[in-house]
């Protein structure tokens, strides 16, 4: 039985399933120049941006950063100011490489809560969807299968593997998908870098710099190189892709997001280059490669809750939520939305 009516939840969710690959459009007849002018991809993008707004938290920044490169640039700007302040009032030190211009201490300190705040947000922010959606409870099986999907962007692959339209209007093309595997993958391997470093800093007292032939090198330089060529093409296709397909509003949000995080991957590249050197040690060096990762990306930007429900996550890709969805979500008492035929 095909359901009819769709509560706000339904559409959030819809909304979200779609990764703007722009099929539907340059499938359908009755877009423009037709009389109905039919914009899916649009409407679609609206909602799914008023919903990251909505879910966004703390919720009186979310519209702030979102819409605005601007802001993000101030931010930017602010956060490498703070680095300066730091390096000001509690330096000098005498260890070896940064840590002669910033202690690790006092790195930790300044990079601990802007680690932690991100987490909160989404998990907030995810929370927030996943009752509007009537979403159900998480299993082992869902999860390894959204893991699974993720680690190969399915869902980025047009449907039947033939690639998206987003750049290429009617021709189909795999470069969205191949750039953000490189995005993704790059972060991880950033990530695990880090993590690294940070075990053996505290449970072997193996204390950076390292060489590079170190894992944490040999993971991080991999990563931050395919960050940046990752961002970089990103950008370069946002110009290519029709912004009419998309929503408006935020192109200038997005658009800064994707650069200033392969900045953050350029700078660290760039430290990393800088060492050893008389430059590398330079607190404006320094300041300007780890002051970038104190942005909001991740709390106004990367709570992106398609991740989930477009990967099976959840209530509605369980057979519980099948199940809810066979009955009409107005009968629940919500508010019903009538999507024609």
């Amino acid at each position: 039985m095909r359901q009819k009516e769709f509560s706000d939840g339904d559409i959030t969710h819809l909304a979200n399933l779609c990764h703007n690959c722009r099929g539907c459009y340059y499938a359908c007849q009755y877009t423009a120049p037709h009389e109905f002018e039919l914009n899916l991809p649009a409407a679609l993008a609206e909602v799914r941006q008023e919903s990251w707004q909505r879910h966004a938290w703390p919720g009186a920044a979310a519209r702030l950063f979102h819409e605005n490169g601007v802001a993000l640039a101030a931010v930017l700007v602010a956060g490498i100011a703070a680095l300066f302040a730091a390096i000001k009032a509690l330096g000098p030190y005498s260890g070896e490489g940064f840590y002669s211009v910033l202690s690790h201490g006092a790195m930790v300190a300044i990079f601990a809560p802007a680690f932690i705040f991100p987490l909160l947000a989404v998990a907030f922010a995810l929370r927030s969807y996943w009752r509007e959606t009537g979403s159900g409870a998480v299993t082992i099986a869902a999860l390894g299968e959204a893991v699974r999907q993720a680690a190969v962007l399915r869902n980025l692959d047009g449907g039947q593997g033939q690639g998206c339209n987003f750049e290429r209007e009617d021709r189909y093309s795999d470069r969205r998908r191949l750039l953000h595997q490189m995005v993704m993958y790059g972060f991880l391997l950033c990530f695990a870098s880090t993590s690294v470093a940070t075990l053996m800093h505290y449970a072997f007292g193996l204390q950076a710099p390292y060489g590079f032939f170190s894992p944490p090198k040999l993971l991080g330089v991999p990563g931050g190189i395919l960050l940046v060529l990752g961002c970089a093409g990103l950008a370069w296709l946002k110009t290519r892709a029709d912004p009419n397909l998309g929503s408006r509003r935020v192109w200038g949000g997005e658009m800064a997001f994707v650069l200033l995080l392969g900045f953050v991957g350029l700078s660290g590249l760039a430290l990393y280059a800088a060492t050893g050197t008389t430059l590398g040690l330079t607190p404006s060096c320094g300041a300007s490669g780890i002051g970038s990762q104190l942005l909001p990306s991740p709390a106004f930007h990367q709570d992106d809750p398609r991740l989930l429900p477009s990967l099976g996550f959840g209530g509605r890709g369980t057979a519980q939520g099948r199940e809810q969805r066979g009955r009409p979500r107005s009968q629940e008492g919500k508010v019903s939305h009538s999507w024609g035929n």
